[in-house]
């Protein structure tokens, strides 16, 4: 509940239980809750664990009368802001409206309280304290959206600069095979620095893609197609892509699918993107000569797929911001990141366009982790 949406309480104090009753009938049309306390000691307990918007105190109460317990909650910093109108049924001579007027009251009523007047200025306090809430409550959203925007802008900045570093390696490697062509006639030379300006093609091409990606997410356009596919195939097509990832860190991969045919509706490209996205990112988070598993299980009407590797593992810190945005840890050995930090975020996004759900499981740092896509299956054709 928001600070403004929360009751509003006015405090009663009086010695005679009729009086009370009284007071909390002539304000029960006013929207608020009265508390009542027949003491000063009472009425600091309260004071103790509310807010109030207004304290109606009767002058004339044994052991602590009315100026004594306004001046008590002058002295408390929760209470030395609510507005104090006295009650008395005595004479309100000059001296003794000073003498409450110093202790902090606003306002004298005299009784026999005249019904009209009392809602009047008790509604005149209710009013201004509901938009002393409603600033407050503005405060409090403006704060956590001025966060927000430090945050957004905090990771924009990352994203930047490690976007302009991912974009810097593949082209200057590509300019040095540029060069380097001009200056070999030897054919098979060549034809080496020509695969290892295509690498760097499609990396920068794949860049491009996922920065694509990005935009499309934020825009809300990324759509899929629906189509009957096999999950076989799209495992197939998985592996392959990721499979230059994998050989580079020396990974040990193993596959386990169903005996039987499973079948799948939605976009075979877009399916195998989850999948191959979770495999490299299993590579590039696993040191060197590390294993990655890919498992599908049949459970009722869905299909479990697994990406398990013994890498370095999800640390609490960053667990429950994983599928954000431009969300990296370090890699193995603590190396640079790589890559722009958005392909958990796409393969969240797929999976939940797809009717699917996806968590995330890890012990720990240096423990591995394994990422769980469930998704519908369909009758076979």
């Amino acid at each position: 509940m928001s600070t403004a949406d929360q009751p509003i309480n006015i405090l009663l104090v009086d010695d005679l239980e009729e009086n009370l009753i009284a007071l909390e009938a002539l304000l029960a049309n006013e929207g608020v809750t009265c508390l009542k306390a027949r003491s000063g000691d009472e009425a600091l307990e309260l004071l103790l664990v509310h807010d109030f918007a207004l304290a109606l105190l009767d002058v004339q109460m044994p052991n602590m009368d009315g100026f004594q317990l306004a001046e008590f909650m002058r002295g408390s910093s929760n209470a030395r802001d609510i507005p104090l109108i006295f009650l008395t049924a005595g004479s309100a001579d000059i001296q003794r409206r000073f003498r409450g007027y110093e202790a902090g009251a606003v306002d004298f009523i005299q009784k026999p309280i005249e019904a009209d007047i009392l809602r009047s200025k008790a509604r005149v306090f209710i009013e201004l304290y509901r938009s002393k809430r409603k600033v407050l409550s503005q405060y409090e959203e403006l704060k956590t959206y001025s966060q927000a925007l430090k945050v957004a802008d905090e990771r924009k900045n990352e994203f930047l600069a490690i976007l302009g570093h991912e974009l810097r390696n593949p082209i200057m490697a590509l300019n040095s095979g540029f060069r380097l062509l001009t200056r070999t006639d030897d054919s098979e030379r060549q034809s080496s620095i020509m695969k290892l300006m295509q690498v760097q093609s499609q990396h920068l091409a794949r860049l491009v893609e996922d920065l694509l990606d990005v935009a499309r997410i934020d825009q809300g356009k990324i759509s899929i197609k629906q189509e009957r596919v096999s999950l076989e195939s799209v495992i197939h097509s998985a592996v392959f892509i990721a499979t230059p990832k994998i050989e580079a860190g020396k990974h040990t991969l193993t596959v386990d699918m169903p005996d039987d045919p499973v079948w799948l509706a939605g976009d075979f490209t877009r399916l195998s993107q989850i999948a191959s996205n979770l495999l490299t990112n299993a590579a590039k988070y696993t040191p060197t000569n590390g294993k990655v598993a890919l498992s599908s299980k049949i459970d009722d009407d869905h299909v479990c797929i697994s990406v398990q590797d013994n890498g370095v593992g999800i640390p609490e810190t960053i667990r429950e911001r994983i599928f954000d945005l431009f969300a990296q840890e370090n890699g193995p050995d603590d190396r640079a990141r790589e890559g722009l930090g958005i392909g958990l975020a796409l393969v969240k996004k797929l999976v939940e366009m797809h009717d699917g759900t996806i968590e995330v499981t890890s012990e720990g740092a240096g423990k591995g982790s394994c990422f769980s896509v469930r998704l519908p299956i369909i009758a076979m054709p």
